[in-house]
């Protein structure tokens, strides 16, 4: 049985105040209707990560036996959702709430399900455009369902990829700040030619001899990360602006974990990166200046565009 509208969200409510009390706490800048779309996406969001890590709202990574099974449990799931039809769990009922307010298709979804696949095979990448790919796929692919969320047209495909550049920026910091974390957990996410160029073997990766070379890439991904975080700032401009605040405020909390990562150079893995409370305060005020201060005159472009990302790394 479907529960009604009200129900979901309320549960939808829960998982995000357990699983991200940043972004909880982010999501109160939205109007009421689009809060509730935002909380109904993450439950999906959340779900997915979570079932393809079996994990409960992030943490550890539990056993990775099965994650195949468990994929194909996500992609059938999120088609009976978007079918319309009652899934037996709330998270995906949330999806197919939300997709049917706001135009998410199969093909929004199947971008974001692409990058648990790509984890679920053990994949690495050989380049940076495979990086960026990866990128696209665990994190650009969302920005842009919670740019449908937030009433973009479907059809405006520039703001959409704005939208999409912010999810890469963030996913770059993200990358950066956990190459300790990923690598205990049996996974790497910078790219072969990388290491190849800078003598460093996957298995060795965090012995200290290596860090100084972490760190230059490190600082090569903030870099990157700030060129994909000036494009969404341009895009941010074109919304309603309570969901601009937001999203700028957004920008400047995730965007600090890539400026701090590349500032700590070769200590940068000592200790977990993350914003204070503090912090976050004064980025939450830096987006109510920037959405009431318009779009920015100057924007530099992005390396890939939306389009070439999604085509860089092979399906599985």
């Amino acid at each position: 049985m479907t529960l009604d509208r009200g129900a979901l969200v309320e549960a939808a409510r829960e998982s995000i105040a357990r699983g991200s009390k940043s972004f909880a706490a982010a999501s109160k800048l939205f109007d009421a209707a689009t809060r509730e779309r935002v909380w109904l996406l993450y439950a999906w969001c959340r779900a997915c990560d979570d079932l393809a890590d079996d994990q409960d709202h992030g943490g550890a990574l539990g056993a990775q036996a099965g994650a195949a099974e468990r994929l194909e449990q996500i992609r059938r799931l999120t088609a009976r959702a978007l079918g319309g039809d009652a899934t037996g769990h709330f998270a995906f009922d949330a999806l197919g709430v939300v997709a049917a307010e706001c135009g998410i298709n199969a093909v929004h979804t199947g971008d974001v399900i692409a990058g648990f696949a790509l984890d679920a095979a053990g994949w690495r990448p050989r380049t940076e455009l495979d990086m960026l790919g990866y990128c696209y796929h665990v994190a650009g692919a969302v920005g842009v369902l919670m740019a449908l969320v937030m009433g973009v047209d479907p059809e405006d495909g520039d703001t959409l990829n704005r939208a999409c550049d912010l999810g890469i920026a963030f996913q770059l910091g993200n990358i950066a700040r956990d190459i300790a974390e990923d690598h205990a957990a049996g996974r790497c996410y910078l790219p072969a030619e990388w290491l190849t160029q800078a003598g460093v073997e996957e298995g060795e990766l965090m012995a200290p001899r290596n860090l100084p070379a972490l760190a230059a890439m490190a600082g090569r991904m903030a870099g990157m990360a700030q060129v994909y975080e000036a494009s969404a700032r341009a895009g941010a401009a074109r919304l309603p602006f309570r969901c601009r605040w937001a999203v700028l405020s957004a920008a400047g909390i995730y965007g600090a974990i890539a400026r701090k990562v590349a500032a700590r150079g070769p200590r940068a893995w000592e200790s977990r990166v993350s914003t204070s409370g503090m912090e976050k305060l004064r980025f939450l005020g830096g987006g109510l200046i920037g959405a009431m201060a318009g779009a920015p005159e100057q924007v530099p472009l992005v390396p890939y565009r939306r389009g070439e990302l999604a085509k860089a790394v092979e399906r599985i």
